[in-house]
Order: C-alpha cells, then sequence, then structure tokens
C-alpha cells in the first residue's frame, strides 16, 4: 500500500516537471517571437546611408592602425567617425520624429 502512494507521488512529480519544462518551451518560444519582431522595429531607421557611413569611417581607422597611427590618419579617421556618427543620429532623431507623429494621427 506504501509502495503505491510513493508510486503515485513520484508519477505526480515527474508529470509536475514535464509540465513545467513544456511551458518553459512555451515561454521561451514566445519571447523568442517577440525578441525578433522588436529587433526589427528597433533598427528599421538604419539604412544604406548609414551602413555606407559606417563602411567609410571603417576605412581610415585600418589606415590610422597599419601605418603606426601618425596624425593625419587619426584626425581623418575622426572627422569620418564624427561625419558617421552624425549621419546617424539624424536618420534615428528622424525616425522617431515620424513614428511619434503617426502615433499622435492616430
Amino acid at each position: 500500500m506504501e509502495n503505491m502512494e510513493d508510486e503515485d507521488s513520484i508519477d505526480n512529480n515527474i508529470n509536475n516537471k514535464w509540465e513545467n519544462k513544456t511551458i518553459i518551451k512555451e515561454t521561451k518560444q514566445q519571447l523568442t517571437e517577440k525578441d525578433e519582431s522588436t529587433e526589427t522595429l528597433k533598427n528599421r531607421w538604419y539604412n544604406k546611408e548609414c551602413k555606407i557611413a559606417i563602411e567609410e569611417m571603417k576605412r581610415p581607422r585600418e589606415k590610422w592602425l597599419l601605418k603606426g597611427r601618425r596624425e593625419n590618419e587619426q584626425q581623418e579617421y575622426h572627422h569620418k567617425r564624427k561625419k558617421a556618427h552624425k549621419i546617424i543620429r539624424n536618420k534615428k532623431m528622424l525616425y522617431i520624429k515620424n513614428v511619434t507623429e503617426s502615433t499622435e494621427e492616430d
């Protein structure tokens, strides 16, 4: 009789653990789907112009690092970096402005 109760409690314990495991998997799936959708929403402002600006910034940096960190290359890199960050900042700000305006209209 006692063995039957022990087996029942073990079965219940196993079933509870299995249910917890499936709940965790389902929640993980839902969170992953949400993360993917927010990722695309978060970076919609990043376009070809931003990508080109970043690539233009990388070239002078590589040149500066390869040529022994001369002053000319350093200045060129900092100029390109400043320009790239300005482009990215403006694109992001414009996107946020458009999104807020569209939500206000709705």
